[in-house]
């Protein structure tokens, strides 16, 4: 895993892995303004010819370090970083139910976004 680095598009909603020059994997996610801060994952891939390498732990595992280092938390939506989270509570906390309601409103509120 030395040779990916992971880049924060925060513009475009994306957590990417790269391998060179190509994106190998990458989360998608949007920022929950309210009823209080959260990073939200919606989807998680990683390209077919990099699958089983830790791509999509190493990407889940730095979107709740830069939650962390942003003083902020992460309400996952996503099904891999919601097991990836149960897997690792001591990085991950579990996100307040009132932040994972509303984040899943604002996904309804936005249908074409993800």
């Amino acid at each position: 895993m030395s040779d990916i680095e992971i880049r924060d598009d925060r513009a475009a909603g994306r957590l990417e892995a790269f391998a060179g020059d190509e994106v190998v994997g990458h989360i998608e996610y949007f920022v929950l303004e309210a009823p209080g801060h959260a990073l939200v994952p919606v989807h998680t891939i990683v390209e077919p010819a990099h699958e089983g390498k830790g791509i999509a732990g190493s990407l889940a595992r730095e979107l709740y370090g830069i939650a962390e280092r942003e003083g902020t938390v992460v309400a996952p939506l996503c099904p891999y970083v919601v097991k990836w989270a149960e897997r690792h509570p001591d990085e991950a906390p579990a996100a307040d139910p009132e932040l994972l309601r509303a984040a899943k409103d604002w996904l309804v509120a936005h249908p074409g976004r993800f």
